[in-house]
């Protein structure tokens, strides 16, 4: 496929549209070489703490649900750096942007389009009244549908996924509990003992 090429795949809801941006997810990007620059540096940055952070949700035994998501994103993540960084490298012929050929200053592939719903704005609204409304408008890729994925789910299961850490830390202070009740009800059946000492003591002899 050649750039802004569109094909059609599923009727009139699925089609791949080869085309190309500059910056982050849905086409949001930085202007400028330092921009392009700084936002793989953050990247890599933001690639380093989620590895991290997965590493140590793995170790903590967090919830699978927690951790395929976290590792959707880190893949996400992973795939859009790839195209950054390689792409104007490894497919110079295929690009069409000045900065071909060089490291870190490539483009994003995005083909992936699904005009589900076609129609238009009522004329009553606000800003765009009357204008064409097409949802799902941004064309994007696979890795920003795993990164979105990965965010989605976590926010929608986050009770369930952090509920099971907490479940991992309560046994410990549950025990605790246990243990300080089970020394509480030691001293107080010691306690009859002493008493029925003292009343069962010898009492003085008079003399």
């Amino acid at each position: 496929m050649y750039l802004g090429q569109t094909k059609q795949m599923m009727g009139h809801w699925f089609y791949l549209h080869f085309t190309e941006n500059n910056g982050m997810a849905f086409g949001v990007e930085l202007g400028g070489i330092a921009g392009k620059l700084a936002l793989t540096g953050f990247r890599l940055i933001a690639v380093g703490g989620i590895l991290w952070y997965l590493q140590k949700q793995i170790k903590e035994g967090a919830h699978k649900g927690l951790i395929i998501c976290i590792s959707l994103i880190l893949a996400g993540a992973i795939g859009n750096i790839i195209d950054s960084v390689f792409y104007g490298v490894w497919f110079p012929d295929l690009v069409t942007y000045d900065d071909k050929g060089r490291y870190f200053l490539g483009r994003v592939v995005d083909m992936l389009y699904f005009p589900i719903i076609e129609t238009h704005y009522p004329s009553w609204f606000p800003f765009w009244g009357g204008q064409d409304l097409t949802f799902f408008r941004p064309i994007f890729n696979i890795a920003d549908a795993s990164i979105s994925t990965g965010v989605i789910a976590i926010i929608v299961f986050q009770k369930k996924f952090f509920k099971h850490t907490e479940i991992e830390e309560n046994p410990e202070q549950e025990d605790s509990s246990l243990t300080s009740e089970n020394e509480n009800s030691e001293v107080e059946n010691s306690n009859p003992q002493s008493d029925n000492t003292a009343q069962t003591g010898t009492e003085p002899e008079l003399q």
